[in-house]
């Protein structure tokens, strides 16, 4: 078991490098205001995918050629031909061989499997206490009122809400503003048709996966604040500007509650996401399709391997 686990924790590792890396080129794009906030929501799979595979398709465009001093070594997922291509980038460098690995030295192999450990049994901790808390956090909204139309009403909650993941319900405050309603709906709506509450368990597993990786936790929080300007931009396109202005009001009306656990109205930064409301414009043609180009070129450069 021990000799397996430290293997896993070895690609790990470099799965972490290469997901901050590519993270970091993230959080620097989502900077430019010109970015439409779905695009940037969307550039989140990237470092989703490099946390989550450790291999990928040896390319001359890849960007870890540029940096291939650090990463003097690719490895090949398969030595014979169709799929040679295919590399692990090799941040570490600690081991001689690779399938299975053999370390460089004993002190190197000892140290792997220790390390391993602690980070198992880390990684189970936080993934079983965030299971534990999101199971509270529902067992709390027990007794919700009907609605109708998927909505409830329930007295334990300070802002509108969606819980669940295969039946999400959207669970209202009492007190709710009948002039905010259709707004709060629309935005609520839009979380339960992109599955959002499913992209924030995985993107939560992930952060208890690379749990020793602080800059994981800064681009969590990144990630939730993206998904709820990309719904606010998603509602307010339909939206005249007095009702975006309205639509503005209903979010100050609403901003009480935050919650990793699940897609709440009132959620991330307020001030920022007025800003973007208040200052929308809708994109022409032109630029949404050169935005396009953009986010492939960057999937193109940041998924793929240092040239074998």
């Amino acid at each position: 078991m021990r000799p397996l686990l430290d293997e896993i924790f070895y690609w790990v590792l470099n799965m972490s490098i290469m997901g901050t890396f590519a993270g970091l080129i993230v959080l620097l794009v989502r900077k430019v205001r010109a970015l439409p906030r779905f695009a940037a929501y969307l550039l989140w799979l990237i470092p989703a995918i490099r946390f989550w595979v450790p291999f990928g398709w040896a390319s001359k465009y890849s960007l870890m050629n540029i940096i291939s001093g650090l990463a003097s070594r690719s490895v090949r997922l398969y030595r014979e031909q169709p799929l040679s291509e295919f590399t692990y980038t090799n941040f570490v460098m600690a081991a001689e061989d690779y399938f299975p690995i053999e370390y460089k030295t004993k002190q190197l192999e000892s140290v792997f499997e220790l390390v391993s450990v602690v980070w198992l049994i880390m990684a189970l901790a936080a993934l079983m206490a965030f299971i534990f808390f999101y199971g509270r956090a529902k067992r709390e909204i027990g007794g919700v009122i009907p609605l109708g139309q998927n909505q409830y009403l329930s007295h334990k909650v300070h802002s509108p809400v969606v819980y669940g993941i295969i039946k999400p319900r959207i669970i209202l405050p009492e007190g709710i503003r009948n002039e905010d309603l259709p707004y709060i709906l629309q935005h609520e709506r839009i979380h339960i048709r992109r599955l959002d509450n499913l992209w924030r368990v995985l993107a939560i597993a992930t952060a208890c996966i690379h749990w020793f990786n602080p800059l994981i936790w800064l681009m969590l929080k990144a990630f939730f604040a993206d998904m709820e300007l990309s719904c606010d931009e998603k509602v307010i396109k339909r939206l005249e500007p007095q009702e975006q202005k309205a639509y503005a009001l209903a979010l100050v009306n609403c901003e009480v509650h935050k919650s990793m656990l699940a897609s709440a109205f009132g959620g991330a930064g307020l001030k920022t996401r007025i800003e973007k409301i208040l200052s929308y414009k809708r994109m022409t043609v032109l630029s949404s399709f050169c935005f396009l180009l953009f986010i492939l070129w960057l999937a193109v450069v940041l998924l793929t391997n240092t040239a074998v």
